[in-house]
């Protein structure tokens, strides 16, 4: 049928979800790309690395790996624009664009995700004046469910533009992305502990006063590990040991060994953020954002009106310490730039991220249930790529240009090629 046909079960980073497909494909050009939209067996659904971890790829018809369709095709230095492949991993793509003198403005903290798969689901990174990766696309070519090639831009046909990313691959395949950047930079990285209250209690004014700020929340420490990152001119200095993953392993064994006693177990965990917080150094923007993930979770991530994010993290926390004593993975707070993309979770609100992880192999659904709870009453809007219970009915009414978007998605896949049992249930689309 096409490059690359196999017929391979597939599960997704977690382990939590898995599907066999009637047929893998990896097409080696727009023009196969085309042929296997038309052809293949139905529906299909693009894979990357399969980090997300709600089932956008799962589907029993055909997965379409974009990897050959991957690298920096060319870059404006005057514009201080690239234009690459989707297929790019993010890791990769930094690393070819530093190369030739720009930057991501910034990043999150996994960079192994294909490109395409970070914009189809607004994944971002952390500060107040930060946007998510979309927001830098100044175009894109996708085909679309016809097996057509679209163009798109934000010259000449931006309000579409402003539909499809992101857009879940729910409105085609994209196969290359105009990106707008910055001149390369390096940043001064500090990490300390803080008094949970006293984030909760500044809120506003400690995740603003540095060009990116983020913590976690250590559960059951009432501590936090405040991470800072601002421009500078000073020398690179050695960045110290990614212990993150083993920091992770250290908490389940206290939680395991002490979690019978609250007292000792705080103490141990007060004792070990201390000890975590040691961190000061200047990189180059690549060698700072990323983080190694190698231990298993699943996680669900909600982003909120930003003035609402003390009083939900508040809430969070007692839920956590009051019901589930068996949890360690740290909460993840970030903040998030507005921006006019209509199925972006930050449309035109200043929003604040809060992500909670279970382990993975382990039954995440009544803490989960209990999170999402609170966040959906404090007006939150799910990361496309993290665990949620919304359909279609409850997103139309967080998301002012959803019905919007969901006709330009008719337009551009009138067949529904695209729509998998999970995005009709998402996207409100009768099968």
């Amino acid at each position: 049928m096409t490059d690359g046909e196999r017929h391979d079960d597939w599960t997704n980073w977690s382990g939590l979800l898995t599907a066999r497909p009637a047929a893998r494909l990896a097409p080696g050009d727009i023009g196969a790309l085309g042929d296997a939209i038309r052809t293949a067996p139905g529906p299909l659904r693009a894979v990357g690395t399969s980090h997300s971890f709600t089932p956008l790829v799962q589907n029993d018809g055909a997965l379409v790996s974009l990897d050959r369709f991957a690298g920096l095709i060319d870059h404006d230095p005057a514009a201080m624009t690239a234009r690459v492949g989707a297929g790019t991993k993010l890791g990769e793509l930094a690393r070819a664009m530093h190369a030739v003198g720009q930057a991501f403005p910034n990043m999150g903290d996994i960079d192994r995700q294909a490109f395409g798969g970070a914009l189809a689901t607004a994944t971002h990174g952390s500060g107040a004046a930060l946007g998510a990766y979309h927001t830098g696309v100044e175009a894109l070519t996708l085909v679309d469910g016809a097996g057509k090639v679209r163009d798109f831009s934000v010259t000449k046909n931006a309000d579409d533009l402003l539909a499809v990313c992101p857009g879940l691959g729910a409105f085609g395949m994209v196969t290359e992305v105009t990106i707008r950047n910055v001149a390369p930079y390096r940043l001064h990285r500090r990490r300390t502990s803080l008094p949970i209250r006293a984030l909760i209690d500044d809120f506003p004014a400690r995740m603003s006063a540095h060009r990116s700020a983020e913590f976690f929340y250590i559960p059951f420490s009432r501590m936090a590990l405040f991470i800072t990152s601002d421009l500078t001119d000073s020398a690179s200095t050695p960045r110290p040991p990614d212990e993150d993953d083993a920091a992770v392993v250290l908490l389940g064994r206290v939680q395991r060994f002490t979690g019978w006693l609250p007292p000792l177990r705080r103490a141990l965990l007060k004792r070990a953020v201390a000890s975590a917080a040691r961190e000061d150094y200047v990189a180059d923007w690549l060698a700072v954002y990323p983080s190694q993930r190698n231990v298993r979770f699943n996680e669900m991530e909600y982003h909120l009106p930003i003035e609402e994010a003390p009083k939900a993290l508040a809430e969070v926390i007692e839920r956590l310490e009051t019901r589930f004593p068996g949890i360690y993975f740290p909460i993840e707070v970030r903040t998030v730039a507005a921006d006019e993309a209509w199925l972006s979770p930050f449309y035109r609100r200043p929003s604040a991220s809060i992500a909670v992880h279970h382990t993975a192999g382990l039954d995440h659904r009544p803490y989960f249930a209990a999170m999402e709870e609170i966040f959906r009453r404090h007006g939150g809007r799910p990361h496309w790529g993290k665990m949620h219970s919304l359909t279609a009915k409850e997103l139309a009414g967080l998301y002012p240009r959803f019905r919007d978007a969901m006709a330009v998605r008719r337009d551009l896949d009138p067949d529904n090629r695209f729509v998998s049992p999970y995005m009709a249930r998402l996207l409100g689309v009768e099968r």
